[in-house]
């Protein structure tokens, strides 16, 4: 098993976790700035919704969590703040900065769909590289595999994939990798845009798309009665965006 400590520093650790997740805003920052540019934007509006935005999805995927958990923190609700422990999760974390941008672009003036646009490609690394910071924790794994099928991955993943005595599917890499394909698709897709909205959009029904397939192989899903809350969010997050991605392009046709 991997040190999730990567440096020790007197009576406190860093975290490999904190590390990776750090790298991921800086990288779809630097992604997001250029974006600006190119776009004919004020690029301190990308810090200034960052600042806005990273808090805000923070404390959306925090609250989500607990939520869908309440059972493990009702006795205990100083537990609702040990967030070192684990216990974030995603869609929680797009609410919350959706919303956080939704009301900055407003308050400013500014298009919302087309800094939706801007940021889409850059969510979606982040989420890439964001997940192997669940790789060294030991989260976000599958089910149980053989050895014969754990066999046809790297010998670091091999390792860090048996847990509890028996291997399991490396299900983040599997959402790291197919995250990467999104973000190439809406790389490619940046060059033929139609209408305003329309890279958000894709990454809406894209993400959610491998989401709830992925989804289903996990041993860590957060639970509605017999459903699982992911599939049934990614469901309807592809439903939404697939009403609005048609009626969008319908309306710029018309154009």
């Amino acid at each position: 098993m991997i040190n999730p400590v990567a440096i020790q520093v007197g009576a406190f650790p860093i975290y490999w976790y904190g590390i990776i997740m750090t790298a991921a805003f800086i990288i779809a920052t630097a992604l997001a700035y250029r974006f600006a540019l190119q776009s004919d934007i004020n690029p301190e509006h990308i810090f200034n919704l960052l600042i806005l935005i990273i808090p805000a999805a923070i404390i959306g995927a925090r609250l989500y969590y607990v939520f869908f958990s309440w059972e493990d923190y009702s006795h205990n609700l100083l537990d609702v703040l040990a967030i070192r422990q684990g216990g974030l999760a995603i869609h929680g974390g797009l609410l919350g900065g959706v919303l956080a941008g939704f009301y900055y672009v407003r308050k400013h003036h500014l298009d919302f769909w087309k800094m939706a646009d801007i940021l889409a490609p850059c969510i979606i690394l982040g989420q890439a590289i964001g997940r192997w910071g669940n790789f060294i924790n030991q989260e976000a794994f599958g089910g149980p595999v053989s050895r014969e099928f754990i066999n046809s991955f790297p010998g670091f993943i091999q390792k860090q994939m048996f847990i509890g005595g028996q291997y399991h599917h490396p299900t983040f890499l599997y959402e790291s990798l197919w995250n990467l394909f999104v973000f190439i698709v809406l790389m490619v897709s940046r060059k033929r845009v139609k209408f305003q909205g329309q890279i958000f959009l894709l990454y809406l029904t894209l993400y959610s798309t491998g989401r709830f397939f992925i989804e289903g192989l996990r041993t860590d899903s957060l639970m509605l009665g017999p459903v699982r809350v992911a599939q049934l969010v990614s469901l309807f997050l592809h439903a939404v965006a697939l009403v609005f991605y048609r009626t969008k392009r319908r309306r710029a046709s018309q154009t």
